[in-house]
């Protein structure tokens, strides 16, 4: 589908200021103002990016008021030249510098008003952003209200049925009889209350917000990087034409946005990721204790694999950091209360008169043997708990025809059924978990 969607939906009328003159900065200038954020992200301790247009026009998708956007060239009864599409568009440095500063912990939440769909597909957490817009790579169900992720873009917009029916499988193994739309909104829509409320909550938790690429005259996400500047938030604009809150900003940048990404991360030690192919990350690493979000994948090829995109699952951070322990030479307090060595699980056992290795030279006795034996439990016991809790991680393909007993409590639900699916496969041969 053409990356010009505006065309696809009702006439709008309010268009704002469109081709105001680009201002670009000094180099020296920019550097200057640069370390100045960088100083500003160090002392932040709840940073929130809200990005519009401008950090996706380096990957062809065409803004809507600079100088050669749509609604300027439309004013000139022209059409922009483009040569790509929602599904070959890339995800820009500023996309990947994204992901990786959340991915180091500094950017705690994205707020954005594209609809490319290219925060999802390059990694971004799906519970650390907001699409108040919509995004043309994913479903949502008009009764249950959960939400697919596909890996090409829909056909409709402006919230139309897609034709597709919800995958969502209630509890007691009752099908959700929802039918699926696009989540692209009409210009009189109401922005998704999901997305708006996390967005909201953020924007006034933020001590810095940084805008990207966006003019701010849309409302109400132009408002939202203001929501702090009561309690001292900063406003941080990196936009190359002005914007509608430039005399409220604490620091304004006028450069194209990849560069300032790339050289922020540069202060801040911080290396940006190649982007590699289309992938979909449901939740951050840092997520701790906070609700599901009613989310799936919907194609198999979304799925992360090791390292795409220089992103990493929770499960398979927590499986380096125990195997960093398993081989420190220097055992853990929690290993210390043994006598015996804790050997790893792949490593033959020994049951000999002489079960196990001793530290200092003790000498071998059944109380030793019987704490090795505790040890060697208690770590099959931990790694089997480390294997349930990551199955909501792992690719699954779980056919009807198993007979699985589906009665058993919540949780084990949840454990026992897919969060992704093969497009192939997905009408009555795979089950769908809500993840709450």
């Amino acid at each position: 589908m053409s990356v010009n969607y505006s065309d696809g939906l009702s006439p709008y009328e309010h268009k704002g200021k469109c081709g105001q003159p680009e201002k670009f900065d000094p180099q020296d200038l920019v550097s200057e103002k640069v370390k100045k954020l960088a100083e500003f992200v160090r002392a932040s301790r709840h940073l929130v990016v809200h990005t519009g247009a401008g950090i996706s026009t380096s990957a062809g998708i065409p803004d809507f008021r600079g100088p050669k956007g749509v609604w300027t060239l439309e004013q000139k009864g022209e059409k922009p030249n483009v040569s790509v599409t929602f599904d070959n568009a890339r995800p820009t440095l500023t996309h990947m510098a994204l992901v990786a500063l959340e991915r180091a912990g500094i950017v705690k939440y994205v707020i954005t008003q594209n609809v490319d769909g290219l925060h999802s597909r390059s990694g971004f957490p799906r519970n650390r952003l907001s699409e108040l817009h919509g995004n043309m790579f994913v479903e949502e169900c008009d009764k249950c209200g959960s939400q697919f992720i596909n890996s090409s873009a829909l056909p409709t917009m402006g919230l139309k049925p897609t034709g597709n029916p919800c995958l969502f499988i209630k509890s007691g193994d009752r099908k959700c009889r929802g039918r699926l739309r696009d989540t692209i909104l009409d210009w009189e829509d109401s922005l998704p209350e999901r997305d708006l409320e996390l967005a909201d909550k953020h924007a006034k938790e933020a001590d810095l917000n940084l805008t990207l690429g966006t003019s701010l005259q849309i409302v109400p996400s132009g408002n939202l990087p203001l929501a702090a500047r009561k309690k001292g938030g900063k406003l941080v604009i990196v936009n190359l034409q002005p914007t509608k809150h430039d005399s409220k900003a604490t620091l304004k940048i006028h450069a194209f946005v990849d560069e300032v990404m790339s050289a922020l991360c540069s202060e801040l030690g911080i290396a940006i990721p190649e982007f590699q192919k289309p992938s979909a990350l449901l939740e951050s690493v840092h997520t701790v204790k906070e609700r599901k979000l009613n989310v799936f994948l919907k194609d198999f090829e979304l799925s992360q694999d090791s390292g795409v995109n220089g992103v990493k699952t929770k499960h398979e951070i927590k499986k380096e950091e125990e195997e960093t322990k398993l081989n420190d030479p220097n055992l853990s307090q929690e290993n210390d209360r043994c006598p015996v060595k804790i050997k790893r699980l792949n490593e033959p056992k020994v049951h000999s008169e002489t079960c196990g290795v001793l530290q200092k030279g003790e000498q071998n006795s059944s109380e030793h043997c019987k704490n090795e034996h505790q040890c060697e439990q208690n770590l099959v016991v931990k790694s089997e708990q480390e294997d349930n809790e990551s199955i909501n991680e792992q690719i699954i393909g779980q056919s009807e025809d198993q007979n699985i007993d589906l009665n058993g409590e919540p949780s084990l639900k949840r454990k026992m059924l897919p969060h992704v699916f093969n497009a192939d496969q997905i009408l009555n041969s795979v089950k769908v978990a809500k993840l709450t």
